[in-house]
């Protein structure tokens, strides 16, 4: 396979930003956490806006169901200094790029789809059953608010999300699980190489719940799997592998219904004997990517790096800040500029913000600099401290405090039962 070539577009803020300015400055135990964010929903509304609360999540927020992050403590961009996403440009552009992307996918879906939303996403639902949250925008594709509160508060999901495939030609969407079944047929010796993985240990918890300590794994298992890097996504690295052999499945409305260009000229999907997607006979190996020469090509159903938010996302976000009276941040840095925008939207609205992530935050202060330090919550706050730790105990208080809607304590405790490793690097 080609080089993939360095991209003119640069992965936003990688390095570590500004310890934080804890607000109020006496909330750096959980218990001072909770009541400073109870304060802060309680708390009126500013005059003329609605007293709901909209939150903004982000990567950090999967942490405790096992997911990677990119900017945490043990974040991608921290501990594998070399990661750098594919681009859409590229996934559009190559034939090979799109292999390595699928081949890579292909190993990571299967835990991926297994892990499970965790007491943070949990906590969320409550706080709608209980009247304080309507709304939530996520960051994250791993469904997990899907799963966790399909009935409320609604999901914006802001970067689309990992449970379907859409095609670039014509927008039909896929669920990934069979997806997922036809890159199996496709590719058996991936199929097998992923199946010894799992028997291996690969993608279990790196520790033994009995003893707390590691767990043990097979030596064949250990040799097979030896360099693989687990990143965000889904994406699992296997330094060394023949992506260049890995195959993919076309879009099957596509195959079935070729597109037709405004000439008239209608552009036929070309498959492989096994009905893998490949290459139209009239492109080169260096194919240019454009729906006009290679109709048919299916990407995952998130916003890739170097890809633009939909405008009918843009909006459902926008107007899920403007329908609410302040905002509550949670574990995100805000480092992509489709996140910050919103919070710093909020900020004009006049709205009170409230941000809860370990490790600082892109232009924090724009949101901070003009509170009391010794004001309870009700103005504002910011903690560090992970949200599995704050979000369940405030979900407890506010209930004390005002019990109703229908929250049930039994319910918000049913989501403890996650294994909280179920996605960390396949090797110690």
């Amino acid at each position: 396979m080609a080089a993939v070539r360095k991209p003119l577009l640069r992965i936003p803020y990688t390095d570590v930003f500004a310890a934080p300015r804890i607000v109020p400055r006496y909330a750096t135990t959980p218990a001072a956490a909770v009541a400073s964010l109870s304060a802060f929903i309680t708390a009126p509304p500013p005059r003329g806006l609605p007293s709901s609360t909209v939150v903004l999540t982000g990567a950090g927020l999967s942490v405790a169901s096992g997911l990677a992050d990119y900017r945490g403590e043990n974040g991608t961009y921290r501990v594998n200094k070399t990661f750098r996403p594919i681009y859409f440009h590229e996934f559009l552009a190559s034939h090979e790029v799109r292999k390595r992307y699928w081949a890579r996918s292909f190993l990571g879906w299967t835990t991926l789809h297994k892990a499970l939303p965790n007491t943070s996403h949990y906590a969320l639902r409550d706080l709608g059953r209980l009247g304080y949250v309507r709304s939530v925008i996520t960051q994250n594709v791993d469904s997990f608010h899907h799963v966790a509160h399909p009935d409320g508060p609604s999901t914006v999901e802001l970067h689309g999300y990992l449970r379907a495939t859409v095609c670039t030609t014509c927008g039909n969407e896929y669920d990934r699980d069979t997806f997922q079944n036809e890159l199996a047929r496709l590719n058996p010796a991936w199929a097998a190489f992923l199946v010894d993985a799992i028997a291996s240990g690969a993608f279990e918890s790196e520790d033994d719940p009995t003893t707390g300590g590691p767990a043990p794994r097979s030596r064949a298992g250990l040799s097979a799997i030896r360099g693989i890097r687990t990143n965000p996504d889904g994406d699992v690295d296997v330094p060394g592998a023949p992506y260049t052999t890995f195959r993919y499945p076309p879009c099957e409305h596509c195959l079935t219904n070729p597109p037709v260009t405004e000439d008239g000229t209608k552009l036929m999907v070309e498959v492989d004997q096994d009905g893998a997607w490949q290459l139209p006979r009239q492109v080169s190996t260096t194919d240019s990517g454009t729906k006009v020469k290679c109709p048919g090509v299916l990407k995952p159903a998130v916003i890739m790096f170097g890809e633009s938010i939909s405008q009918a996302v843009k909006h459902a976000a926008e107007e899920a800040v403007d329908s609410a009276g302040r905002l509550l941040v949670l574990a995100t840095s805000l480092a992509t500029y489709s996140a910050w925008r919103l919070a710093k939207r909020a900020k004009d609205r006049g709205m009170p913000i409230a941000i809860v992530n370990m490790g600082g935050v892109r232009g924090e202060d724009v949101f901070f600099a003009d509170l009391d330090d010794q004001q309870p919550g009700n103005e504002g706050v910011r903690v560090e401290m992970p949200t599995d730790v704050v979000l369940p105990p405030l979900v407890e208080e506010l209930h004390r405090i005002a019990p109703g809607g229908a929250y049930s304590k039994d319910g918000a405790l049913g989501a403890g039962q996650v294994d909280p490793a179920l996605f960390r690097d396949m090797l110690s």
